[in-house]
């Protein structure tokens, strides 16, 4: 019987605080006895041995909080891409993103190129997001939170309670959420709950909140139970993202048994198609208060008391789908 391959993740180990989806899959595939899982420090990545290099937000691996912290990251990045290139030591990428984010300098970039050409195979989480010309790739798709859920007892369902969850981002549009909340009609019977921590300057939002009795506010991080109670009180979640890929946030709410109202895009069209009748309902153009009347009144009439088909989603097949990705980034490296 051949040795285990050994994975170093881009991630350190799970804390409190790591991304569920890192967490899920990292318990995935330690569950495997054909794979040795390592999890990322600086000096592991530099000393250990492994077979794959599995990266899913590189950017971070040559950020810091700070110009010093920054540069020592980048230098260490250097020695690490030079170890992958003289041990060819193969890299897969999750792509969780579809470009660059903001914001980095003119070296970060460069040396994000450079990984990008060490990358040998690119795992889509979404059917939908598009391939590169010339560069080999897989579809993993992002697993359910049914089980990361399931010890946290839910909340019934308020008539007429719309939710907004998730970090508070201008990209997130949820200025374009409270625009069309507050043209609709108090008769409606209408509340809409924004839970999650925004950025830096909250000020203008709080004021904006405090603005209508209808709408109710959670601002700062969630623990795992109060997002459950937050999710599963609402009778739809919305979602109105001006960019919205791979959405997590889409995941946990049909995870947890709630619609949600999101863009048109092509993600959201076969999110929809996978999730059955009356679970994923989106718009086009800007949100108004018309559509989010009309997906609410939707969402009491479509569905037929199932839940949301997310049978392709079980993390035990992500796990063994990703060890058949691991193994073909090693012939692909070795070819």
């Amino acid at each position: 019987m051949s040795r285990p391959l050994r994975i170093l993740q881009s991630a350190p180990l799970p804390r409190p605080t790591t991304n569920p989806y890192i967490v899920m899959l990292c318990r995935s595939l330690a569950e495997r006895p054909d794979l040795d899982l390592l999890h990322f420090s600086w000096r592991t990545a530099l000393l250990s041995r492994f077979d794959v290099f599995h990266a899913h937000w590189p950017e971070i691996l040559v950020s810091g909080a700070g110009p010093l912290k920054a540069a020592v990251r980048q230098a260490l990045f250097v020695g690490f891409l030079a170890k992958l290139l003289l041990l060819r030591i193969p890299v897969v990428r999750t792509v969780h993103n579809l470009d660059v984010p903001p914001g980095l300098c003119t070296v970060q970039r460069l040396l994000l190129r450079l990984f990008d050409r060490l990358t040998v195979l690119r795992i889509h989480i979404s059917d939908a997001t598009p391939v590169q010309p010339g560069k080999e790739c897989v579809t993993i798709l992002h697993g359910h939170y049914r089980d990361w859920f399931s010890s946290f007892p839910p909340s019934p369902a308020v008539s007429g309670q719309l939710t907004y969850f998730g970090l508070i981002r201008p990209y997130k549009n949820v200025d374009g959420l409270l625009d069309a909340f507050a043209q609709t009609r108090p008769d409606e019977g209408l509340r809409l709950m924004v839970a999650g921590k925004p950025g830096s300057d909250p000020q203008a939002l709080i004021e904006r909140l405090d603005g209508d009795p209808r709408v109710a506010s959670i601002l700062r991080y969630l623990t795992d139970a109060e997002l459950v109670q937050v999710v599963t009180a609402a009778e739809l979640v919305v979602l109105p993202y001006r960019e919205m890929h791979n959405s997590g946030a889409a995941l946990a709410a049909l995870s947890l048994d709630r619609p949600v109202l999101v863009p048109a895009n092509e993600t959201n069209r076969l999110l929809q198609q996978e999730a059955g009748t009356g679970w994923v309902h989106t718009y086009n153009g800007s949100l108004t208060p018309e559509i989010l009347v009309n997906a609410l009144h939707s969402t009491r009439t479509a569905r037929a008391g199932h839940s949301p088909d997310l049978s392709r989603r079980g993390w035990a097949r992500a796990g063994s789908e990703h060890v058949e990705a691991y193994r073909l980034a090693l012939r692909l490296a070795r070819g």
